[in-house]
């Protein structure tokens, strides 16, 4: 484990980890972003995420990584929720077409079923919620925390973009003509469910740290 390490991102997302240390260095006086490490840095393998919600899911990777870790764990789960498909994906976002990760087979089986959906009846939203769970020497003392983040927007017919990830190329945020794929990384992470959902966390945590 890394001697300076005090906080784990319970992800090998290095596009995350480079984002969280960024939020909590703006947020926290006095944080050393370097102290932030993810669980490829420590060796962490991945739990099975089997919660039903963002907020489950997300608590299960963090205290996961707390437990084997013993520091302040922060994880997060996010997904597409769709207003005429019920909310779905969902939790299921990542693997819609039934291949965990394949973006370009859940974006096109996502939009193969709603082909026949008019505009103004294509609204969806990102969904983030990001969590802490800062460990104690007595498990039932551990403290949690998980704040939410949303970005509301409207799905495209066919994708435009080739930044992001997921399902970026379909989604233009409410009040933008681009989509989440043609934005730049940082006017992504000034609207985004997950730059909101960690800045939220943040805030909690400098009362905390």
């Amino acid at each position: 484990m890394k001697a300076s390490a005090k906080v784990v991102l319970a992800s090998h997302n290095q596009k995350k980890l480079k984002e969280l240390r960024e939020v909590l260095g703006a947020a926290i006086e006095g944080f050393d972003p370097s102290q932030v490490v993810s669980s490829a840095d420590l060796g962490l393998a991945d739990p099975v995420e089997d919660g039903v919600s963002f907020e489950e899911n997300a608590l299960i990777k963090a205290r996961a990584a707390a437990s084997v870790s013993g520091l302040i764990a922060i994880a997060d789960d996010s997904g597409l929720a769709v207003d005429i498909l019920g909310g779905s994906p969902g939790i299921f976002s990542a693997r819609w077409s039934g291949r965990h990760g394949d973006d370009a087979a859940n974006n096109a089986l996502l939009l193969a079923q709603l082909a026949d959906i008019a505009p103004a009846h294509r609204g969806a939203r990102f969904m983030c919620a990001a969590a802490a769970v800062i460990p104690h020497s007595d498990a039932s003392a551990a403290r949690e925390v998980v704040e939410l983040g949303e970005m509301r927007g409207a799905l495209l017919k066919e994708p435009r973009g080739a930044g992001g990830f997921g399902y970026d190329p379909i989604f233009v945020p409410e009040g933008y003509e681009k989509t989440s794929a043609e934005l730049s990384p940082e006017e992504k992470n000034a609207i985004s469910h997950r730059g909101k959902a960690f800045r939220a966390l943040a805030t909690r945590l400098a009362g905390l740290m």
